[in-house]
């Protein structure tokens, strides 16, 4: 949905990979959002979207059932609140496992890690107004320094600790939960289903596929390009 991390880590690392993935021959670009219209559109704005990916509303999250989308834990128990199942799986404390495994990275860093794309998301949200701001441009809007540069024996390293976690502490307090009224999904169900990504040739056929397995589990973008 609009509000969920995983949404708006997709729109933000495939907008960054667009040169990419245009050169490998994606020619065209569907975004399916769980929520509103509205709800769609105020996060597309947000994030600055490109106009060539074309937002598709779907309030009830249908597309991603059939599609085959982890549904979160214990997706059929009426008897839990739609928070507390959305909560064990944000913890890391429940299925889908892999919530955890992508969350820590963006602590630790990673030497072989590329910040590129992080670094662009963090200009957007910088300029928008959100907060953390770690980044100097000059007038031009050209980034001229990064806080992460000053850290002492990894500033060097592909990825920083803590950069992604800053980016997503930007998503976090500047857009889910500043604007989660806007953006909260309609359909409780929604909450804890997660996403997934295809790529598919003329006949339709899948080039490559992934459904999320946690929160913040979603693709790397130059593995995908690799595949194709």
């Amino acid at each position: 949905h609009p509000a969920d991390f995983n949404m708006i880590e997709y729109c933000q690392r495939a907008q960054a990979a667009l040169p990419q993935l245009r050169e490998k021959g994606v020619a065209r670009f569907l975004v399916v959002m769980n929520g509103r219209p509205s709800s769609c559109e105020k996060l597309a704005e947000m994030l600055d979207v490109p106009e060539e990916f074309e937002i598709l509303s779907d309030p009830t999250g249908v597309a991603g059932r059939a599609f085959g989308v982890s549904r979160g834990f214990r997706p059929d128990d009426e008897a839990l609140s739609p928070l507390l199942k959305v909560t064990v799986v944000g913890l890391g404390f429940g299925p889908p496992w892999m919530t955890l495994p992508a969350v820590l990275p963006g602590y630790f860093g990673d030497p072989k890690g590329k910040r590129g794309w992080i670094e662009q998301c963090l200009k957007q949200g910088q300029e928008a107004g959100r907060w953390p701001k770690v980044l100097e441009m000059d007038s031009d809007g050209n980034i001229i320094g990064n806080k992460f540069d000053d850290f002492p024996l990894v500033s060097g390293w592909g990825r920083r600790p803590f950069e992604l976690a800053t980016l997503r502490l930007q998503s976090l307090v500047g857009i889910q939960m500043k604007h989660w009224n806007d953006l909260k999904p309609v359909d409780d169900r929604c909450l804890s289903q997660l996403g997934g990504l295809t790529i598919v040739d003329n006949a339709g056929e899948a080039l490559y596929s992934w459904v999320d397995r946690g929160l913040c589990d979603v693709p790397d973008m130059d593995e995908i390009c690799e595949a194709l």
